[in-house]
């Protein structure tokens, strides 16, 4: 680096705009906790997805009709004319689904290794703004394909805004641009859909903003205390996420081109028809936990705030959770509510793929009476009741004493025995 900041024309612009001097402390020397494991890596895959999604959606909207009448057609037209236009649709909608598989795998590991805690609230509640926009942009983008389950999937989703009191029927009308589901609403969800990502990008920049603020969480949820517990970014995590990447774009292709169409409906093959509904509505399947605490709960309006509050109960996370320690490598009994709770989320998505019936619908409130109970009775009661195991004085004394989750003092009483 230092041979490279000695070139006449990068000094030239670094004495006018420190940029390089400023990269190289945010993405080389930046100190990272030293015992960072590889589910590290999916925060820098989401950035990476999201590029590829911005890249691939702006291809494509050169060719993409947004009028209802011609918007099947033109996807057709991309799929089979349009060189490589196969190639770029199936990235671009597989991408999606990459996208939330790796962002849900952050969201998790945050909520096991505790990085919403103090004084990180704002960075959590960034990444939170993040997934709430995220699921805006897949669903407006659901939509533009334009067909069976794009239009119906549109009207069951847009309805559930009518039961709002006073404001339902005008925001309803206002996503519309009418009184029913047509041309306006496609323009409006093909603008949206289009300026969304771009505004994703401001809030990941804040959102790394505020971890360089206080830097990174690690897996033992202590801070760093000296320089015996960071590491440089480069090359030790760039070559890690290196890693990562290669895993990330191996499942990535097979899905793109062995399995395309597998994490799609086969109904969205079929042109768009007000006049017939199919059998079983279903959205993509990043969104059936929160549509199956929707169709859980009898009400409408209840279970429109239920499906919102799913989301937006993570907003008070740092405050529900009572407990001081922040991993659960600390916490033998969160530990095992932490997967109880991922096979809960499991749990809904499946009973969200069936139809409302039979025994799902019992499943299906069971396990949202859990989501909920797991935040706002589990947490609490955990952070007061249990029994936590010691923490390390440093990151640098489990890790390079090779004691894991050993105390410091533990560690050096053994090293004295051997």
């Amino acid at each position: 680096m230092e041979k490279f900041m000695q070139n006449p024309i990068v000094q030239w612009v670094e004495y006018r705009l420190p940029v390089f001097a400023f990269m190289n402390h945010q993405l080389v020397d930046y100190p990272t906790p030293r015992n960072l494991n590889y589910w590290w890596n999916f925060g820098s895959l989401a950035g990476i997805a999201l590029v590829i999604q911005i890249v691939t959606g702006i291809v494509l909207a050169f060719h993409y009709t947004p009028q209802a009448d011609l918007a099947f057609a033109s996807v057709e037209h991309i799929m089979r004319n349009v060189n490589y236009g196969w190639l770029l649709r199936y990235v671009h909608s597989n991408g999606a689904s990459m996208f939330f598989i790796v962002v849900f795998i952050h969201l998790f590991r945050g909520m096991y290794y505790g990085s919403y805690k103090a004084p990180r609230e704002i960075l959590w509640w960034l990444g939170l703004v993040i997934l709430l926009m995220m699921m805006a942009t897949a669903f407006m983008g659901y939509v533009l394909p334009w067909g069976q389950m794009s239009y119906w999937g549109a009207t069951v989703i847009t309805n559930m805004f009518t039961a709002f009191p006073l404001v339902g029927d005008w925001l309803t009308t206002l996503l519309w641009g009418g009184f029913v589901v047509g041309n306006p609403t496609l323009n409006r969800f093909f603008s949206l859909h289009y300026l969304l990502p771009f505004m994703i990008v401001g809030v990941v920049v804040v959102h790394l903003w505020a971890l360089h603020v206080h830097k990174s969480n690690n897996p033992l949820g202590i801070d760093m205390k000296g320089p015996q517990d960071s590491l440089p970014f480069h090359p030790y995590y760039t070559i890690k996420d290196m890693y990562g990447l290669g895993i990330f774009l191996l499942v990535f292709a097979y899905l793109v081109f062995f399995a395309p169409n597998m994490l799609g409906e086969a109904d969205n093959y079929i042109p768009a028809n007000p006049l017939v509904t199919p059998p079983h509505i279903v959205p993509e399947w990043y969104f059936l936990p929160f549509y199956s605490i929707l169709r859980a709960i009898p009400d409408k309006l209840l279970g429109v705030i239920g499906m919102f509050g799913a989301t937006m109960i993570l907003f008070a996370l740092p405050w529900l959770d009572t407990s001081k320690v922040r991993s659960a490598k600390f916490r033998p009994i969160f530990k095992q509510f932490f997967w109880l709770f991922v096979l809960d989320v499991l749990v809904l998505g499946w009973v969200g793929k069936n139809p409302p019936e039979g025994m799902f619908i019992i499943i299906g409130r069971v396990a949202s009476v859990y989501y909920f109970a797991h935040f706002l009775v589990i947490l609490p009661l955990l952070g007061k009741f249990e029994k936590t195991c010691p923490l390390p004085e440093s990151i640098g004394t489990p890790v390079l004493g090779g004691g894991g989750e050993m105390p410091s003092g533990a560690a050096a009483a053994k090293r004295e025995k051997s």
